[in-house]
């Protein structure tokens, strides 16, 4: 039986080391081709988690960690995710941001990615944000190390109302499997307009 919470504030903190493992695990795979480290992404949630507004919609089996979908408002995020948008007109005041959203192939499939969804856009209406969005790698169509058959998540999110914002692009570094050092990479904003809906 699969059971999914919302985490917010000290909640969050005990799964971390459990989701940072899952970010590695699930972020090396294509798209995102990400080479991290747990210790790294520990570093990296424990920040998250301490943003006021941050929240973790947590899919369990049984007492085992299996998928995750972070977010919170796009004022506690760094200015590499804000500015973009910033520059673009954007209210970033007004804008609830969504970060990973990683789950195990096995779980895929099962509508536990319209329950991320769902968690995080709940927790955006409670707080009073007008606006909610997350940023997608860009990958061209004939990369190398796209699997045969992949189908990116274009439509799902499309299904759910979110559109490209057209010039939100921002760009940002990590090291890929088989690479030495970081590269940038670029990353499309996707919005949905919350209010009224």
């Amino acid at each position: 039986m699969i059971r999914t919470s919302t985490l917010s504030g000290p909640d969050i903190r005990p799964i971390v080391p459990e989701l940072a493992r899952l970010r590695t695990v699930v972020f090396r795979d294509y798209p995102y081709l990400y080479d991290g480290d747990a210790a790294y992404e520990e570093w990296y949630l424990a920040d998250f988690a301490s943003a006021p507004g941050a929240v973790v919609i947590a899919a369990h089996d049984g007492e085992t960690l299996v998928g995750a979908a972070t977010a919170s408002p796009m004022r506690s995020q760094k200015p590499e995710f804000s500015q973009p948008l910033a520059e673009l007109g954007i209210a970033v005041d007004a804008l609830f941001y969504c970060g990973e959203s990683v789950l195990l192939p096995h779980y895929r499939g099962h509508g536990l990615g319209h329950a991320f969804f769902d968690g995080r856009e709940a927790a955006a209406r409670a707080q009073g944000f007008a606006l909610i969005g997350f940023y997608a790698v860009i990958r061209p169509e004939d990369h190398p190390l796209k699997p045969q058959g992949y189908s990116p998540l274009h439509g799902f999110w499309g299904r759910r109302g979110y559109a490209p914002l057209p010039g939100a692009i921002a760009s940002f570094p990590w090291k890929e499997v088989g690479q030495g050092a970081e590269s940038d990479h670029p990353m499309q904003f996707w919005i949905r307009r919350l209010a009224g809906d």
